[in-house]
């Protein structure tokens, strides 16, 4: 009888765990994973391969400090023999990351699939005598859908069996390691519609007064009573103002119970107000179930953590709750990923509902990949898909180029009726504005908010302004003392103290404030009608004395914006902004105009076609989507609250969890700001990718980092 090789001994080295053993265990658990989908069999079939490599002399004495071998290839090459390329692709990438498909002629040194196919491995059939495999499977029967995208569909049901895998994997090894560990952030669905209901009637939904609470709660009610419709694409438009997060969430839970759904993926554009929108989620419905992911939450140290955080910090590996609160860069980047890491979680994507918030800002030179993400999810993944937005783009004909079954549905079908009773201001032309007249034109108001395109005419403009209730928001700013801003403007707000804000857009997207008026620097017409949210976004005034004026900078607007302006300006030439003609008129103009740009690094033609000869290219692409295009550097600002924090950064100690506690004090600088502050002497470099702001006078508590370091100092005027 064959001895029994081993996959992994305990850290005290008194503990082994045999080849078999994990084998089995990481089979059962990726076959459970699968199961929610339809492709245990596959699954199952990965797990019993990936570690087959383990049963070899070399890979045996690695265990015991021996050099380090290649474990993976043996199995991906069973699988290239007797099954099929997805299970392939799966089992050799499971510790480096998929690998690109490569070409027929890859010799052994490529890195390809291809190329490891010829790859001369260590000696490893005696796993014939520890596992048991199945006999040969037929070729792999790629996933109906439109011949023109068969690849991609391939690809896609290979990362999502790959999900299965990684994460099936790192679980068993981690319950050997670590013995039994507390995982996981669920509760039942309809004991979250009990908690739902619960918080409605705490907060008086169930008897509202004003007609703007009444309108809300028949939107709520009626999205509600929804929630039975066969699972699919859907849009939810609402009016700005019209409860459209408790809405969506309404018609997630009741979906959910309806159909056996297991979760909720609330996927949101702005990290600037996704900390507010998971802090309502879990006012709703619980902290025991709502992960916020993003890259500044604070999951703390891992040392000494209570249960409950070390939950929720294992829970971030795999979103492993029921509630999931995360921004589109995690989302879709971690469906086009190769890495173990970032798409170990994408297996727990099945069977869910998503909702895209605000989903008029889902990246333009993507858009054409992330649809087709969003309907391969929908298609063949047990997933309802919930575009949610007062100003719904015109995406349905773009998904039905990838799901032509399925329809699009809209949870408020009567939304255009519902404008004019959700009208609450005027829009006035203003023509071209000098910085001066602009800062003229708010001073003349108590209380305004003035949005504009770019960081510099933010801090113009703000210098301008009469210094009582004065205030400045902007990326510029780390994310606590905007925090901190906002608590104050709200204040002040509330007060009727002379409160005047300029901001650049991350105000627009969510934020809950409320101004009687607004001055928004041209833009597109989504952003137009986002800043017009935060104009009586309550209905206390009438909407002839709520003005929204759009104007013109003297010095125009940064090219960045031309195309949506100009978009905006053939809309607005028929209507009112809020027309939804005029709405519709702007997106099929916009999506016109942008053609191959909606597809700007041909994701979806490299995997139809090929990426310069390589096939399947799972790390090409993984390297080219990246939905924040212009690389930013994070520059951490010396706090009283950040100093210690800073300095275990700089002896040295720094994990994940400090620099996502930092994350709340740093300020991201694009290159052309980094290499300015370099040049000065401003920063202190800790290591290549950690940096602090040496020079503290560089820091407004008014309008965050200097914008022109050599000066010295932030405008302060």
């Amino acid at each position: 009888m064959c001895p029994q090789d081993l996959a992994h001994i305990s850290a005290d080295g008194l503990r082994e765990q045999t080849v078999a053993e994990h084998l089995l265990g990481t089979a059962e658990l990726a076959e459970g994973f699968g199961a929610a989908f339809g492709i245990q069999e596959d699954a199952r079939l990965a797990g019993l391969l990936h570690d087959i490599g383990k049963c070899s002399d070399a890979f045996q004495a690695r265990l015991r400090g021996g050099a380090r071998c290649d474990h993976s290839t043996a199995g991906a090459q069973e699988a290239i023999e007797r099954y099929h390329l997805p299970i392939a692709f799966a089992v050799a990438g499971h510790h480096g990351g998929l690998p690109d498909g490569g070409a027929a002629g890859d010799t052994a040194d490529s890195p390809t699939l291809m190329g490891r196919r010829h790859k001369k491995v260590e000696d490893y059939s005696r796993f014939a005598e520890q596992i048991a495999l199945p006999g040969r499977f037929p070729p792999f029967q790629s996933i109906d859908g439109p011949k023109e995208t068969v690849n991609f569909r391939t690809a896609f049901y290979t990362r999502m069996l790959f999900s299965c895998l990684v994460d099936a994997d790192w679980l068993d090894t981690e319950a050997f390691m670590d013995g039994a560990v507390e995982r996981g952030m669920n509760r039942p669905i309809p004991e979250l519609l009990e908690r739902f209901d619960s918080s409605l009637r705490r907060k008086g939904w169930d008897r509202p007064v004003r007609e703007l609470d009444i309108l809300r709660r028949d939107i709520l009610v009626q999205c509600r009573a929804l929630g039975a419709l066969e699972p699919g694409l859907f849009t939810l438009t609402v009016p700005t103002g019209g409860g459209k997060t408790g809405a969506s969430i309404a018609f997630a839970l009741e979906h959910a119970k309806a159909h056996g759904l297991r979760r909720i993926v609330y996927v949101i554009p702005y990290t600037g107000i996704i900390e507010q929108n998971a802090a309502v989620f879990r006012d709703m419905l619980g902290e025991d179930c709502v992960l916020e992911h993003h890259n500044s939450v604070d999951l703390g140290s891992s040392e000494n953590a209570a249960p409950a955080l070390e939950r929720r910090k294992r829970a971030v590996e795999n979103w492993d709750a029921t509630v999931v609160v995360t921004t589109a860069v995690q989302f879709f980047e971690s469906l086009f990923a190769a890495k173990p890491s970032k798409c170990r979680k994408l297996h727990n994507l099945a069977e869910s509902v998503i909702i895209f918030d605000e989903a008029q800002m889902l990246p333009v030179p993507y858009l054409n990949p992330c649809i087709a993400a969003m309907a391969e999810l929908a298609a063949h993944y047990r997933c309802s898909a919930v575009l949610c937005t007062a100003t719904q783009p015109s995406l349905g004909p773009l998904l039905q180029q990838y799901t032509p079954n399925l329809p699009l549905r809209e949870l408020c079908p009567d939304w255009p009726a519902l404008l004019p009773r959700f009208r609450r201001v005027s829009f006035r032309q203003e023509g071209v504005l000098s910085d001066e007249a602009l800062a003229e034109r708010l001073n003349g108001e108590a209380q305004v908010l003035c949005i504009v395109n770019s960081r510099k005419q933010a801090q113009t403009a703000y210098a301008l302004l009469e210094r009582e209730g004065r205030y400045h928001l902007s990326t510029l700013m780390t994310p606590v003392h905007r925090r901190k801003k906002l608590s104050e403007i709200r204040a002040r707000l509330l007060q009727g103290l002379p409160c005047r804000v300029v901001s650049t857009s991350l105000i627009e997207a969510g934020v809950d404030v409320d101004f009687p008026t607004v001055y928004r620097a041209e833009a597109g017409l989504d952003s137009i009608l986002q800043a017009a949210g935060r104009c009586n976004r309550e209905g206390r005034r009438s909407p002839e004395a709520s003005i929204v004026y759009i104007f013109t900078p003297e010095g125009g607007s940064p090219p960045l914006f031309q195309q949506n302006i100009k978009a905006a300006n053939t809309a607005l030439r028929r209507a009112s902004p809020e027309d939804p003609a005029v709405i519709t008129t702007y997106f099929d103009t916009l999506y016109q105009w942008k053609g191959a740009g909606l597809d700007q690094k041909d994701i979806m033609g490299q995997w139809e076609k090929g990426s310069n000869g390589v096939l399947y290219p799972f790390q090409l692409v993984a390297e080219q989507f990246r939905l924040i295009e212009q690389p930013t550097t994070t520059v951490y600002i010396p706090t009283a609250e950040s100093a210690p924090l800073l300095e275990d950064l700089r002896r040295g100690s720094y994990s994940r969890g400090l620099l996502r506690k930092l994350g709340q004090y740093g300020v991201a600088v694009y290159p052309q700001h980094l290499q300015a502050l370099d040049r000065g002497g401003h920063l202190e470099r800790v290591d290549e990718s950690v940096i602090i702001l040496r020079s503290t006078d560089l820091y407004s508590e008014e309008t965050g980092l200097a914008m022109e370091p050599t000066e010295g100092q932030a405008l302060l005027v």
